[in-house]
């Protein structure tokens, strides 16, 4: 047995998550998923408010005039060619139809998630996973708005697959297609440099660049995107938008800091949590779960300093994290991890924080402790000068010797195994 999948084998915890859910387990986790979906469509207000403007923006391109013309509209130029076959259809048939598909995008990246590390759709963690999603407020918000966050939730899992999968051309080709119609994912970006997987890298740029061109010279004034919607988003948007954004620079003012001190703390957190995912990168371990401890790092660090930051961002990186609770050296095994998702609970009342436009407090505790449980995580099990191994070694060094008592002969040395030596 190689050292590789010797440290991936599941504990005994996971060994019962991976393990089949009774079928009126997953009918009830799929239940309480639907009953949100079902209270967003039945609403007293329309929904969808986010892609519409999307829709909006491709219904003036077939007009004939500038979907930026429109400072709402924020995306990359593919995302309006994307939205035309939605204008077909009228807001009301919208409105009904958006909630349910930006819930099937955000399950598919669930079911993605899991497969990262070999768990079945139909296990104890994926009902588990889904049951959470239905009571999980940044869940609620996305299927609400209608947001193409969605879109990246089942991009950042589909990349970290195939890249899993050792198809990493292929993983660049997803996060340059999720970039595209939405730059969320150009975080990722700095996975294929710590990887040093240069072609991948190529088509991560050259996938956005190519439809963005093509898409920039079909439709009148491109030039607005630079000349109105950048500055739009340098600023924090408006008064309506700012009040939602979680992002540092925007909280740490409300809270009475200096704009130019929350800017410098928003900088040197992104800087410290971008310095552990290189130290997380850099220890190894697990395939897997290197891959998407890595990664999340990275988005996190952009979701504390860019704006806007919204609560349903964190619907990019937590299935994946969920996923790998089946690794015993996995992050997400730390209760800490887990503590900050508490204020977004649904029904969970918290005093003075409950209106709309007080939210973002409870989202920066979101973003911010997640990122720094998984920061401390991998600054623990970094490589220190004098070789001391780290804990993700130690991982595959008991796994060693588990498989040495086992099958009463040397384990294979894996292609993908860390080439550390424990030190005494």
């Amino acid at each position: 047995m190689s050292a590789a999948k010797a440290a991936s084998r599941p504990d005994a915890l996971g060994r019962w998550l991976r393990g089949r859910a009774p079928w009126p387990v997953l009918l009830a986790a799929l239940l309480v998923l639907a009953l949100d979906v079902v209270r967003v469509v039945q609403g007293p207000r329309m929904p969808g408010m986010d892609n519409a403007v999307v829709v909006r923006a491709a219904r003036a391109l077939l007009d004939g005039g500038s979907p930026y013309a429109d400072k709402r509209f924020l995306y990359l130029p593919g995302a309006v060619f994307a939205a035309v076959p939605e204008t077909v259809f009228g807001n009301e048939a919208l409105a009904r139809a958006v909630p349910v598909v930006t819930a099937l995008l955000v399950l598919a990246g669930v079911v993605l998630a899991l497969r990262i590390f070999g768990v079945r759709a139909d296990s104890r963690l994926a009902a588990g996973v889904v049951a959470a999603l239905g009571v999980f407020e940044p869940f609620h918000g996305v299927v609400y708005l209608g947001n193409w966050t969605a879109l990246s939730a089942v991009a950042f899992p589909a990349a970290l697959l195939l890249a899993r999968r050792g198809r990493w051309c292929a993983a660049g080709a997803a996060v340059g297609a999720a970039i595209a119609l939405k730059p969320m994912l150009v975080p990722l970006l700095l996975l294929f440099v710590l990887a040093r997987r240069w072609r991948a890298l190529a088509w991560a740029v050259g996938v956005p660049a190519a439809v963005s061109l093509a898409a920039a010279l079909a439709m009148p004034r491109p030039g607005l995107f630079f000349t109105r919607t950048l500055p739009f988003l340098l600023r924090g948007q408006d008064a309506y938008a700012r009040p939602f954004d979680a992002a540092w620079p925007s909280v740490l003012p409300r809270l009475g800091v200096p704009q130019p001190l929350a800017l410098a703390l928003a900088a040197g957190a992104a800087v410290a949590v971008l310095l552990c995912a290189r130290l997380r990168w850099r220890a190894g371990g697990d395939p897997a779960l290197r891959l998407v401890e890595c990664a999340s790092l990275l988005m996190l660090a952009a979701f504390l300093v860019s704006r806007p930051s919204f609560q349903h961002y964190m619907l990019v990186v937590l299935p994946s994290l969920a996923a790998s609770l089946v690794v015993r050296a996995a992050a997400a095994r730390s209760v800490w991890l887990w503590l900050p998702l508490l204020p977004e609970v649904a029904g969970v009342s918290w005093p003075h924080l409950e209106t709309a436009r007080r939210h973002a407090f409870r989202d920066v505790v979101l973003i911010t402790g997640v990122a720094a449980a998984l920061a401390v995580h991998a600054w623990r099990t970094r490589s220190d000068p004098s070789g001391e191994v780290t804990v993700s070694a130690r991982v595959y060094a008991l796994s060693n010797r588990e498989s040495v008592r086992a099958d009463g002969g040397p384990p294979e040395r894996a292609r993908d195994a860390p080439d550390r030596t424990e030190t005494r």
